[in-house]
Formats: C-alpha cells, sequence, structure tokens
C-alpha cells in the first residue's frame, strides 16, 4: 500500500515525526503538498482534501495519512497506527499504550519548544512577540527544557531490557521522535543544549544511535529531508540561546 502524507511543504514541523517513521519502515509514501499539482498534488490537494465538505471524520490541521480508505489525523495518532503496522512498536498492549504515552510527551513538549518564539500567538510574527519570547524563553531554558529531557533520560535509565531505546529492545517511532527533538533543539539552542547533554548522556547516545540506523541516515541526507528553517518548530534566533 502507498501512503499519502499531508503536511506544507517547506518545513519539518509535526510531519517530519511521521516521515522518520515511514524512512525507518521503508515504506512506499509520496508527500504530497510537495508534488506537482499538474500531478494532482501540491497544497491545493492538501487544502482540497483539508476542507472537504463530503469527509465524515475530517481532520483538524496537517499532518494527516491517507492509508487506503482510513484518514488519520494527529502526529501521534498516526504514529500509533504506523507502529502496529511496521514493527515500530512492541506487540503487547502494555508495550503499545507506554510508547503512545511517551509520544505525547514528546507532543507536549515540542508546543513548549514552538512557544519560545511564538508564545503569545502563532498568528503574529517573531518580532511582533520578541519581549515575550525572551521572558518565555529564560524559564524554558531554565525548568522546562530540563524537566522533559531529564524524564526521557529517566526513560533510557530505567528501561528494564537495557538502555539503547526508550521501550523494550527494539527501536520504536519514540525513539525517532526523540532523535529528532534531540537535533532540532541542537539547531535551535546549541549553547544551551551543549549544557543541557551533559546531564542527559543516554539522549545523546540514541541520537546518535538512530541517526546511524541505514534507512535514517540514507533519508536525512536524500532531498526528502528538509533541512531546518526559521519557519518551523526549531528555530535559531541567537538572543534565546543562552
Amino acid at each position: 500500500m502507498r501512503y499519502e502524507l499531508y503536511y506544507w511543504p517547506e518545513i519539518q514541523g509535526r510531519g517530519e515525526f511521521v516521515r522518520l517513521a515511514l524512512a525507518e519502515a521503508g515504506a512506499d509514501y509520496v508527500d504530497v503538498a510537495r508534488g506537482s499539482e499538474k500531478n494532482g498534488e501540491g497544497v491545493p490537494a492538501l487544502l482540497k482534501l483539508l476542507n472537504g465538505e463530503t469527509i465524515t471524520t475530517p481532520p483538524f490541521a496537517p499532518p494527516f495519512l491517507r492509508a487506503g480508505k482510513l484518514l488519520i489525523g494527529q502526529s501521534a495518532n498516526i504514529l500509533f497506527y504506523l507502529g502496529g503496522r511496521h514493527k515500530l512498536a512492541p506487540a503487547s498492549e502494555a508495550g503499545r499504550l507506554w510508547t503512545h504515552q511517551l509520544q505525547l510527551t514528546v507532543v507536549d513538549f515540542i508546543k513548549e519548544i514552538h512557544n519560545t518564539h511564538h508564545p503569545i500567538g502563532s498568528s503574529l510574527y517573531y518580532d511582533e512577540q520578541k519581549q515575550a519570547a525572551l521572558r518565555y524563553t529564560e524559564k524554558f531554558h531554565e525548568l522546562r527544557a530540563p524537566k522533559f529531557l531529564g524524564y526521557f533520560e529517566r526513560v533510557l535509565e530505567r528501561n528494564p531490557a537495557g538502555e539503547r531505546y526508550l521501550v523494550g529492545r527494539s527501536l520504536t517511532y519514540a525513539d525517532l521522535s526523540m532523535f529528532q527533538v534531540v537535533a532540532g533543539l541542537r539547531y535551535a539552542f546549541p549553547k544551551a543544549m551543549r549544557r543541557w547533554e551533559r546531564k542527559t548522556p543516554r539522549l545523546a547516545e540514541l541520537h546518535d544511535r538512530v541517526g546511524a540506523r541505514p534507512r535514517i541516515a540514507a533519508y536525512l541526507t536524500s532531498e526528502r529531508r528538509i533541512p531546518f528553517n526559521e519557519s518551523g518548530i526549531f528555530r535559531r534566533y541567537p538572543e534565546l540561546d543562552k
């Protein structure tokens, strides 16, 4: 089955968590909004499906995934689905729920990361809320980032199957998502991240381990990997990196 991923074409955003899972699974997929309008793809195809009045289970916002007759929205929900189909989650119910719980915590974290540059509202430019961003980011550096990163470090440390992965003995989509979080924080806050990583060495090792996997390494150097930029979740503003 060929998947259709719908997400904005110029940013990694929340769609990147899905792209990483599809890449690791070796799945056949098309990134619809990045395609040609001549082929019925591009942003108009995304908007047509997003605003379709005949859809009985409409998604709220990208990313969403068409898988056969299914139309699945929300990145964590998409990953829950892909995890079961592509062995990116444990077979047991307890394992699947634990992986999903970790992913939902990632979702909470990336919302707070996004708020470092848009603490008032997404409809405003960064320069229109710069002072609020500076204030928000001060507490993010002091409290929130260490709390989230420390939590995932403890999860690795306490995994009964060993410290290589967050859940069990094998890679899950939660590990792929933490790879993206670490990579994004290294881009957005290189100075602060060096400090945080000294207290979370297992997370740093997890990032490197995931990035070295053959399919992920190939994806990262391909045209499918959109570079980090100042339009996505992870943005590099030097004044916010302390």
